[in-house]
């Protein structure tokens, strides 16, 4: 086993592989904060012409890809797989089919090799970017968790230790995000064409419902003001009215971040700590960037954001979160299988 610390410094290498959707992705860090490569394959080309992801061209992609990934990214950081302390790869949450092209690649670098293998779970690899680039971070904070698949708020006390203080009963807010961008006819991923057409549209312009809106709820609810935006497109349809795209994005826009930031707020100040950290893609949106820096400001927290490549999937935050993990003690086995559906804090 490769150990991190010795008579002469070596830093401590951890490759991280991520193929948890559509992004094949591998990474290569040190010393848990530095990123030394970070190469992302994206097949956003590839499922743009069917309006989302495709499972199974999705796992297809991957296996073509992950190799010759895994490749660049030790070539970009000038080290070879000898000098890899331990493989971090994502096995949950994700696709299944994708997840697993991932973990087969993992254990049979790790196998082969005779490195350490660590299981990192998605979300807190999100949650984990935000130490990449941004020393001065250290628990304890609240996590703002927003992508396509998730919506969630924890409460990160320690490197390892987590409690999940709410999530969506539905619809994800990236997930809304996409869902509306094509029903008003916008490419694929939706997100960024919204936040877009915002920035010249009126927010109040339609009043679109907020949900689960009680100071002591940290759930989250968007399938409501998805249909309330559907509604609202079918009704002016029928009435032969001209719709305004940008203030019908402001609008939805404003829905969703004005229910994130009151709870990631409203969060914080249930734990009492002074930071605030966002992850996810949605974390990309300018508007929830602005208010959250804002709403932070006022109430005397620190706020943070990761840089906009690590905010999508990628391998340099599963690097991240599993050096914490390898540090642990927290390896994992060659029995180490996918978990679509693994849970925040399971590992």
């Amino acid at each position: 086993m490769t150990i991190c610390v010795n008579e002469e410094y070596r830093p401590c290498l951890i490759l991280g592989l991520e193929t948890s959707c559509d992004e094949t992705s591998a990474a290569v860090i040190a010393d848990g904060r530095k990123i030394l490569s970070n190469v992302i394959s994206s097949q956003v080309p590839v499922h743009q012409k069917f309006g989302g992801v495709v499972p199974e061209i999705a796992s297809r992609k991957h296996i073509e890809n992950v190799i010759p990934v895994v490749d660049q990214a030790l070539k970009d950081a000038g080290v070879d797989l000898s000098d890899i302390s331990a493989i971090g790869v994502t096995y949950g949450p994700g696709l299944v089919g994708a997840l697993l092209v991932g973990v087969a690649a993992a254990k049979a670098l790790s196998f082969a090799a005779s490195i350490p293998l660590v299981g990192v779970n998605h979300l807190e690899g999100h949650i984990f970017a935000n130490f990449l680039g941004q020393p001065e971070i250290v628990p304890p904070f609240v996590a703002l968790v927003v992508s396509g698949g998730h919506t969630s708020l924890v409460h990160v006390k320690d490197y390892n230790e987590f409690t999940l203080l709410g999530q969506t009963r539905d619809d994800a807010a990236g997930e809304a995000f996409d869902k509306v961008a094509r029903v008003m006819k916008l490419p694929y991923p939706g997100g960024p064409h919204i936040d877009r057409l915002a920035k010249e549209g009126n927010p109040e312009a339609i009043s679109f419902p907020r949900a689960l809106t009680a100071r002591e709820s940290f759930e989250f609810s968007f399938s409501g003001l998805k249909s309330a935006v559907l509604n609202h497109l079918n009704n002016a349809e029928q009435r032969g009215e001209t719709i305004n795209y940008n203030d019908l994005a402001a609008s939805f826009q404003a829905a969703v971040v004005d229910v994130l930031v009151s709870k990631a707020i409203n969060a914080a100040k249930h734990c009492r700590v002074s930071r605030v950290v966002l992850a996810g893609g949605v974390a990309a949106n300018s508007q929830l960037q602005d208010r959250l820096k804002a709403e932070c400001r006022k109430e005397n927290l620190v706020f943070n954001y990761p840089a906009p490549v690590l905010c999508t999937d990628n391998a340099a935050m599963i690097a991240c979160r599993a050096y914490y993990q390898y540090k642990a003690g927290k390896y994992a086995s060659m029995r180490l299988n996918a978990v679509p559906s693994l849970k925040l804090g399971a590992n």
